[in-house]
């Protein structure tokens, strides 16, 4: 069966790249949606975009998303992963701005505020793609795949010359609340000889040690230090969960991400989309359900989130 929210939620903060106060309200939505944005500012054209891979646009430092009128929402793969790893299938976020609010950095309030809402069955049935046969893409030194697996499955790995980040690797099976356990509260990250780069680009414009771990090096710049000794990777885990719930269906398949990133990703959806024999869109039935992200949360793993 297909979800949403019992009820609506609502989160404020400010854009990581544009630095503007934003608000952002979650609505439950019927079956058969998927997950829709809003923008509830003024804009020239249709106001709400989808949050599919193929209205994903090149940005390599977050997942956008934009409609045939021009309308943009940017940042969207904290609360992608959030509303995956809680098991929602449809939602209609309504935001005042062109980028989602990063909160601390991480999923965990969005995930909070997701578990407190609620959410309530529809009677749509839901499908879910089941990856048959590997798909990649590789370029220069990066590499995203799909192949089969019997679950939802992340195997990430990156390599910074930074002595404070290294090479991290980590694999983990998304069923069973193990998206808030692992990698919800893990926070997007930067390295200081990058931000006045990103600054110069007009991008970053709202980091702060508040809501990103900066790394120079061998220091953890940022106050408190880590979450985890491998938060880097966690959080590019969380990414990539964010960024294949665009595909508009739960994957049923083995996610091996070498060095990747938000651009990548999506060219692995579109690469996935134009290999029909590579997959399957299979009815999920109660047991397959129970393996997925999102299925089988307690309060523990509410508790769990930083």
């Amino acid at each position: 069966m297909q979800t949403t929210l019992d009820r609506s939620v609502s989160f404020s903060g400010t854009g990581l790249h544009t630095g503007r106060p934003v608000t952002m309200r979650i609505d439950p939505a019927p079956g058969g949606q998927g997950v829709l944005f809003r923008r509830t500012d003024p804009v020239a054209g249709n106001p709400v975009v989808s949050a599919r891979w193929d209205r994903v646009a090149v940005s390599p430092l977050n997942t956008r998303i934009a409609n045939d009128d021009g309308v943009t929402v940017s940042t969207i793969e904290h609360l992608m992963a959030a509303l995956a790893g809680t098991g929602i299938h449809n939602a209609t976020v309504a935001i005042n701005g062109p980028e989602v609010p990063v909160m601390d950095g991480s999923a965990a309030d969005f995930a909070r505020g997701l578990i407190a809402a609620g959410r309530r069955e529809l009677p749509a049935s839901l499908h879910a793609i089941r990856i048959l046969r590997p798909v990649e893409v590789t370029e220069g030194g990066v590499t995203a795949r799909l192949s089969p697996a019997t679950t939802m499955q992340i195997d990430f790995t990156i390599d910074f010359p930074d002595a404070a980040i290294g090479r991290q690797t980590r694999v983990l099976d998304l069923a069973n609340g193990a998206f808030l356990r692992a990698l919800a509260s893990s926070r997007t990250f930067c390295r200081l000889a990058d931000i006045e780069a990103m600054h110069a680009r007009g991008l970053a414009l709202g980091g702060t040690f508040d809501n990103a771990v900066v790394f120079d090096g061998a220091r953890v710049l940022t106050p408190g230090g880590l979450r985890h000794p491998d938060e880097a990777v966690r959080h590019k885990m969380l990414d990539a969960l964010g960024d294949l719930a665009t595909a508009g269906a739960p994957i049923i398949g083995r996610y091996t991400g070498i060095r990747a990133g938000h651009a990548v990703t999506n060219r692995l959806l579109r690469a996935l989309f134009a290999t029909p024999e590579a997959f399957r869109l299979v009815r999920v039935d109660r047991a397959m359900m129970a393996r997925l992200p999102g299925a089988g949360i307690t309060a523990a793993d509410l508790g769990a989130v930083a």
